[in-house]
């Protein structure tokens, strides 16, 4: 049996996931209660406060599910990550069909990889861009077929792995900027 390969999370992401189920576990006994005060109010078929409590119960329970599987089957080392070459954990500037002025900055990783900085798109490394670029070093041009079937040409620009000190500070830095 194949072991399954961990996905890089950035540490941000890692922490607000780690928050989130902490406090839905803290919750549990509260929607417990509910449940237990509406059931009190008698006939359950016809009671809208208890399949209220029991639909909520159940959502936060799937979330509960769904943030461990996510925090078992992820990481936040990089391994592998270096400068100059587009891996799993790195940042990576490219360019799209020659045209340098069609540039795009994203993050190799999953979803729930996503970075704090709304301005950083996250590619999954499945995904046809993130496969394609992945191994791929600075100068190199690999090509993708896009969902629409286009043959996409990308050109690495840089690839250096993720660093969120650097990203917070860039960040507050263009929100400076725009606040002059």
């Amino acid at each position: 049996m194949a072991e399954l390969q961990k996905q890089y999370i950035t540490p941000e992401t890692k922490a607000k996931l780690e928050e989130e189920l902490n406090a839905l576990i803290a919750h549990r006994p509260v929607v417990a209660a509910e449940i237990n005060e509406r059931r009190e109010e008698g006939d359950l078929k016809e009671n809208a406060g208890y399949d209220a409590a029991r639909e909520m119960q159940d959502q936060e329970e799937a979330r509960i599910k769904q943030i461990s599987e996510i925090l078992a089957n992820s990481t936040t080392e990089r391994a592998g990550v270096e400068d100059g070459v587009a891996n799993v954990g790195s940042v990576v500037h490219v360019y799209y069909n020659g045209d340098k002025n069609e540039k795009e900055t994203f993050l190799i990783g999953t979803r729930a990889a996503a970075s704090e900085n709304p301005d950083l798109e996250t590619y999954s490394e499945q995904a046809p861009l993130g496969a394609a670029v992945v191994g791929a070093r600075e100068g190199d041009t690999v090509e993708y077929q896009a969902p629409n079937g286009a043959t996409i040409k990308v050109t690495i620009v840089s690839a250096e792995p993720y660093d969120s000190a650097k990203f917070a500070r860039l960040r507050a830095e263009k929100e400076a900027a725009a606040n002059k």
